[in-house]
């Protein structure tokens, strides 16, 4: 059996090598390596795909989020709404720019944000909430974009684990995570659903005059060379990274597909098992399992079952063990313990598998097997 890997690169890889040198190859030829043509291709491939009117391509995931907030000229102090359970870039960017953010519950089930703790934590200086639509799924945006109406704040989806994942509104329409709100942000690291072969990132927004202040920031504020209207950054997408996601954007539905199908398997084998929940898929949207994050039963050593699964060279992570809320890098804003107590329990709980577009049945199987002896 081939070494199990959380997420499996090299076979991935391994299918599209020449269609990838092919790329790289004209990239190096044409020595163009920044703002290429491939970039552009690649841009309008996303923006067909999203559905999307806008896409600007960035440095990574981080800034899409921080270049998004730059563009709003929001006054110092001012408060972001924001899941507490997430990876920490999306809180730090708000930090860093002098904002507040204010930390809001998520289910316990979709792991995703509570509408109603969210509406009970604006204030008179809220001006926006972040949606983080984690581990694959979509928050429930159509509550989200109520709640945003109703208070006048601004929404940036942040779809770094969502890429590709759909939500149905309840009128019916449909559309891609992260082309809802006012803008959406997302990530091109390399374990991602679609990820490049080093840094990069994208913002997409539906908003014309948005898209025209974004692409000035990521190019240092520029609207013709050498002409700065605004503080900007240096935040470009290199054409490298570019030629490599214009080959695996082709295949993205497929790898979400196998991701999908390779979640469903573990979830029938551990729907019997009294000590793990298995994901819970929401009605309104697709998973694209970005990650296969299961909740271990009252009691069950988490740190044990880790060693355990490591012992037989089944790798886990804990996708997060602290709560931002919780966090030193953010004491400073107050909170305590107990202050959200189902982030604080899922923090406590949560374990994530192997998933990857290259997993085989014999290694999935063995990895079910390894897990469910931990308790047998």
């Amino acid at each position: 059996m081939e070494p199990i890997r959380m997420v499996d690169l090299v076979g991935q890889y391994t299918k599209i090598k020449e269609e990838v040198k092919l790329e790289i190859d004209k990239v190096l030829e044409s020595a163009t390596f920044i703002n290429g043509p491939v970039v552009h291709e690649f841009q309008a491939n996303l923006e067909e795909y999203l559905g999307a009117k806008h896409v600007i391509p960035c440095a990574n995931g981080t800034d899409a989020l921080q270049i998004i907030m730059m563009a709003h000229n929001f006054p110092k102090g001012a408060e972001v709404l924001v899941p507490s359970f997430t990876y920490v870039a999306t809180v730090e960017v708000i930090a860093l720019l002098g904002f507040k953010p204010v930390f809001v519950e998520v289910y316990p089930d979709t792991f995703n944000i509570d509408i109603e703790d969210l509406e009970s934590k604006i204030t008179d200086k809220s001006v926006a909430i972040v949606p983080v639509h984690l581990y694959g799924q979509c928050a429930d945006m159509d509550r989200l974009m109520a709640v945003a109406k109703r208070n006048n704040l601004k929404v940036f989806e942040d779809t770094a684990q969502a890429i590709g994942a759909e939500y149905t509104s309840s009128d019916g329409s449909v559309s891609k995570a992260g082309t809802i709100g006012d803008a959406g942000a997302t990530s091109f690291f390399p374990s991602k659903n679609l990820g490049a072969y080093g840094d990069g990132g994208a913002i997409m927004t539906n908003d014309n005059e948005l898209a025209a202040k974004l692409r000035m920031i990521v190019n240092h504020g520029q609207s013709k060379r050498y002409y700065h209207d605004s503080i900007g950054v240096n935040s470009r997408l290199d054409s490298m990274q570019a030629a490599v996601l214009k080959v695996k954007l082709k295949y993205l539905d497929g790898y979400n597909e196998a991701r999908y199908q390779v979640a469903s398997r573990y979830s029938e084998a551990f729907s019997k098992a009294d000590w793990i929940t298995p994901p819970v898929e929401s009605e309104f949207s697709t998973h694209v399992y970005h990650q296969y994050t299961m909740k271990l039963a009252d009691g069950v050593d988490r740190d044990a079952l880790v060693n355990h699964l490591a012992a037989h060279d089944v790798p886990a992570m804990i996708y997060y063990p602290v709560p931002n809320h919780l966090q030193k890098a953010y004491a400073y804003y107050g909170y305590k313990e107990g202050d959200m107590l189902n982030t604080e329990d899922l923090c406590s709980r949560v374990v994530s598998l192997p998933i990857h577009t290259e997993m085989n049945d014999e290694q999935q199987s063995f990895i079910i097997e390894k897990v469910l002896s931990f308790r047998s």
